[in-house]
């Protein structure tokens, strides 16, 4: 049986996320830490849902016994902690608020819980993973198979969007895309080439309508973040998201599930095969990953990408090394 914490449960994502985590009956302990005492509330509402987890609230304390609390002997921690983009934000103009709460958060891990595997959902997940690592870096406990930038929700909204634009928007569970790069705008690549089942040759042929597409997987936060119309951003969708990727690790990694395959952003730096296949020597990188008990057990390089998705490679790989520089940077600059 799996315990489990949520760090940032008192949130827009992480109500539901702890609301969901709940009904999976391999997680024995469910444990909720946020910075405000309402987490306590959160959890006694969880705790009435009819399954196994025995669910607890924390609230960050001076001392630091609240995050300690939530994190001792802990096998999974999920992390969506931070502030929501607004209309106009990007997740870059985050940073400087998410990157400091995950810095503290991975702290906490490195000394209470340092063999959990680690799933980040806080934006910019280009930056903030990075971060995470080079936290655990310095606390001698990183460990590249227990780490993961969440990138689910890119994969959702490929299938979903995609059966939209085929005109079949019932089918979108039908659809198994791959979705590479990193997790914020031109940085994701939906490969549509290698959907299974394939979509139709007519969306490969409407280049408008492919591009349209992919922009729109891309960018498709900004949807919510316009209607919401500063109410908020993704964090229904994005839940449901981190459930799915935390379900699939949970059953590869102590269910004994058997070829697990999902997009995550880890780290690919000593992989040669991966930064070959991507064409350029960098340390994080979302590529299909299968789970297993020590969580990475496979890095799937990229395969046959379409001329269209090497032009998204290309752009991505403009922006991204200096996302993960700019988290690295955070941890390493000397601090005045």
């Amino acid at each position: 049986m799996v315990k489990a914490a949520v760090l940032g449960a008192a949130g827009g994502i992480g109500q539901p996320l702890a609301l969901l985590l709940k009904t999976d009956p391999a997680i024995k302990e469910l444990r909720l830490f946020d910075v405000v005492p309402v987490v306590k509330g959160v959890a006694q509402d969880i705790s009435h849902v009819d399954t196994p987890a025995v669910t607890s609230g924390h609230v960050k304390s001076d001392d630091g016994e609240g995050l300690k609390a939530a994190l001792t002997g802990c096998d999974i921690v999920v992390i969506p902690a931070g502030v929501p983009r607004k209309p106009g934000m990007t997740r870059d103009d985050l940073f400087n608020i998410n990157a400091g709460i995950v810095r503290d958060l991975a702290q906490g891990i490195a000394q209470h819980c340092p063999k959990a595997f680690v799933l980040i959902i806080s934006n910019p997940v280009n930056s903030t993973v990075p971060i995470a690592a080079e936290v655990f870096k310095a606390a001698g406990v990183f460990d590249p198979k227990r780490l993961f930038g969440v990138t689910t929700l890119d994969v959702v909204r490929s299938s979903t969007m995609s059966a939209q634009a085929i005109d079949k928007p019932n089918s979108a569970d039908e659809f198994t895309i791959p979705v590479i790069g990193g997790h914020s705008g031109h940085t994701i690549i939906p490969l549509l080439s290698q959907s299974k089942p394939a979509l139709p040759s007519s969306l490969f042929e409407d280049k408008e309508k492919l591009a349209a597409l992919v922009k729109r997987i891309q960018f498709g936060g900004d949807e919510v973040v316009e209607a919401k119309a500063g109410g908020g951003s993704a964090t229904l969708s994005m839940a449901y998201a981190g459930f799915r990727f935390a379900q699939q690790v949970i059953s590869a990694a102590f269910n004994g599930k058997k070829g697990v395959i999902a997009p995550s952003y880890v780290y690919v730096a000593d992989n040669k095969e991966i930064t070959q296949s991507i064409g350029k020597d960098i340390a994080f990188f979302s590529v299909p990953v299968e789970l297993g008990p020590s969580g990475v057990e496979k890095l799937h390089p990229l395969g046959d990408i379409s001329p269209y998705e090497k032009e998204l490679l290309s752009a991505c790989l403009e922006e991204l090394p200096g996302s993960i520089t700019k988290g690295v940077q955070f941890i390493q600059q000397p601090k005045l």
